[in-house]
């Protein structure tokens, strides 16, 4: 889905935050009860956690149809994803939080940065790494071509 102005696409955008979101919560729910000792709570929790992160593969699977995907537009897409959150969310989201003397928070915030400038920095690394292979294989394979033009020209001659 490519038109990002689409109130559908918005819904689909918000379906898949929704289904992430009750991912992650209902892992930190099975945690909890697990510490204190509710192993059957846990399980159902953990079991719907599996279901939620299917349904958000779902939404996933029609904003970005894999016909449209390859691993450099991913890692692009994962920089791109992550310098914003270490130039602009989390940098706003601090700024809030140090008006409202939330210490707590702006701890957490300042990890987040750090977090995600590191996550940049290793997706940019493997998308550089990628192109540099992919160079080195089209000297290969160019050295292989010629190779078969110069045996061909000789069959042929």
């Amino acid at each position: 889905m490519s038109n990002h102005e689409s109130v559908t696409v918005k819904n689909i955008e918000s379906a898949f935050a929704g289904e992430s979101m009750a991912n992650i919560k209902y892992l930190y729910f099975a945690k909890m009860c697990r510490a204190m000792g509710d192993e059957a709570s846990a399980r159902v929790f953990e079991e719907t956690a599996a279901q939620e992160v299917q349904h958000a593969f779902g939404h996933l699977d029609l904003l970005y149809p894999k016909a449209g995907m390859t691993p450099a537009k991913c890692l692009e897409m994962a920089i791109a994803g992550e310098t914003y959150e270490y130039t602009e969310m989390y940098p706003s989201f601090r700024h809030t939080a140090v008006e409202e003397s939330n210490h707590a928070a702006v701890a957490e915030i300042d990890e987040q940065i750090a977090e995600s400038r590191e996550h940049a920095a290793r997706f940019k690394a493997m998308l550089d790494l990628a192109a540099r292979r992919f160079a080195a294989l089209a000297r290969v394979e160019e050295r292989h071509a010629n190779h078969y033009r110069e045996a061909l020209a000789k069959v042929n001659a």
